[in-house]
């Protein structure tokens, strides 16, 4: 599976080492072989062999000082007007430092205006 956008969160406690006025890395997407490399240039190797995958319909957040925690479930209450307790089953949770979450939430906002350019606008109840 190739992602649509590549986000590198590894070494995001680390501080910034690039300004805007020097160029990004190029990022080679999985599966294809190695890129040409430059002084500026440098190569990422995905590695999914040990990738697992999980469906969520529920997301929620919270974060301290220090860190950004992403809680993934499945909400199996599946006739609401019958049930009077909403169950969502946690099954994973990814913690971020707030840089590395910020790039996240950069690299979502591209995928979903792309994909709203594409297939129209997302109505989502909320805050």
């Amino acid at each position: 599976m190739r992602p649509n956008r590549e986000i590198d969160v590894a070494d995001s406690d680390k501080k910034e080492a690039q300004t805007e006025d020097k160029e990004a890395p190029a990022v080679a997407p999985p599966g294809e072989g190695p890129a040409a490399t430059t002084a500026t240039q440098s190569v990422v190797q995905w590695d999914d062999s040990r990738m697992v995958t999980h469906f969520a319909n529920v997301v929620n957040i919270q974060s301290t000082l220090e860190q950004v925690d992403l809680f993934f479930g499945t909400n199996k209450t599946w006739n609401l007007a019958n049930e009077r307790q909403v169950k969502v089953e946690l099954t994973d949770r990814v913690i971020l430092s707030p840089h590395a979450a910020k790039r996240l939430w950069m690299a979502l906002g591209g995928v979903l205006e792309e994909y709203e350019s594409r297939h129209g606008k997302l109505n989502v109840e909320g805050r």
